[in-house]
Formats: structure tokens, C-alpha cells, sequence
């Protein structure tokens, strides 16, 4: 009789332990929302060039939620190279009046892409969190006064469903 308890205990342990391991979120559901942002992220420059630097990545972290991080340069200006070795005072304004520009459009996407995926995430729990973070890309030459260097923003899962309320509400958006 022990021996059965003691088998049962261990075939029940055994159970547990391969469903305690087994993810939550699946990678594919994951790898999905990264092509779909950067598809969104490459398409937010309309007239000039904006730049996706890398691809989005992103995670899920058991009971936090989501999380999906990129990189972008808002505004493609002159580089430094051998046949230009200064950039004018003129370029350095109009770069970052551009980039300026750009950064309404910028956290618009953001709103918009934190929305969708909290419908494609559908194993992710509402309680949970979907995150986004954005970092910025700058020139060591760039005027950068007014413009953040990393933009974050997050919502429960379960409000990014309910559409009803104003994201503005609860959305959390930091700016580092």
C-alpha cells in the first residue's frame, strides 16, 4: 500500500512539475506581435525617413505580463563621414525640429500597438500588464532639448480591452 501512495504521489508531482513548467504566453504568440510592431513602428515616418534600428523583442514575465522593447531614430538627418566632417548649425535645427514633429505620431503608434496586442495576447491574463519601450536614437551632435530618450508605456491588459474609457485614463507614460 505504500508503495501505491508513494507512486501516486510521484506520478502526481511529475504532472504538476510538466504543467508548472509549461508557458504561459507561447513564443510564437510573442514572435506575432514583434513583426506586427515593427511593421507599425517602420510605416510611422510619412514624408521623411524614419528608421527601424533592429527588431522588436519582447518577453513575458510571469505575473507582470508583456513586455516589448525596440529601438528608433524618428528622423534620418546627415551623418559625419570622411567627405563631411562637420554637420552645419542649420542641419542641427532641422533635425530636431523634425524629430520634434515626429514624436506626436510616435506615441499615437504606441497607444495604438499597446491596444492591439492586449487582443492578440489572449494568454496573458487580464490582470496583467502589457508593456512597450521605445528608445530613441541620437546623433552625439543632436540637439536633444525636449526630446526623451526612451518612452514607456503600459496598461492592465484588462483595460486595453475595454475601449470604452479614454486610454489617456490608463495608459502610464514615462519619459526618461
Amino acid at each position: 500500500m505504500k508503495r501505491v501512495a508513494g507512486l501516486l504521489a510521484l506520478s502526481a508531482m511529475a504532472i504538476w512539475t510538466g504543467f508548472a513548467a509549461a508557458p504561459r504566453v507561447k513564443r510564437l504568440a510573442l514572435a506575432a506581435m514583434e513583426k506586427s510592431f515593427d511593421g507599425k513602428l517602420e510605416k510611422l515616418g510619412a514624408v521623411d525617413s524614419f528608421m527601424l534600428l533592429g527588431n522588436t523583442r519582447g518577453v513575458y514575465l510571469e505575473g507582470y505580463g508583456a513586455v516589448f522593447t525596440s529601438e528608433v531614430n524618428l528622423f534620418q538627418g546627415p551623418s559625419i563621414t570622411p567627405f563631411r566632417q562637420s554637420i552645419s548649425k542649420e542641419d542641427v535645427i532641422r533635425v530636431h525640429a523634425r524629430k520634434v514633429q515626429q514624436l506626436p505620431g510616435l506615441k499615437r503608434k504606441m497607444r495604438d500597438m499597446l491596444s492591439d496586442s492586449a487582443a492578440s495576447l489572449d494568454t496573458v491574463p487580464a490582470s496583467e500588464r502589457i508593456a512597450l519601450g521605445v528608445s530613441l536614437f541620437y546623433y552625439s551632435w543632436e540637439d536633444m532639448a525636449g526630446l526623451p530618450r526612451q518612452i514607456l508605456m503600459q496598461a492592465e491588459k484588462g483595460k486595453l480591452l475595454d475601449r470604452a474609457a479614454d486610454p489617456e485614463s490608463y495608459i502610464e507614460v514615462t519619459e526618461f
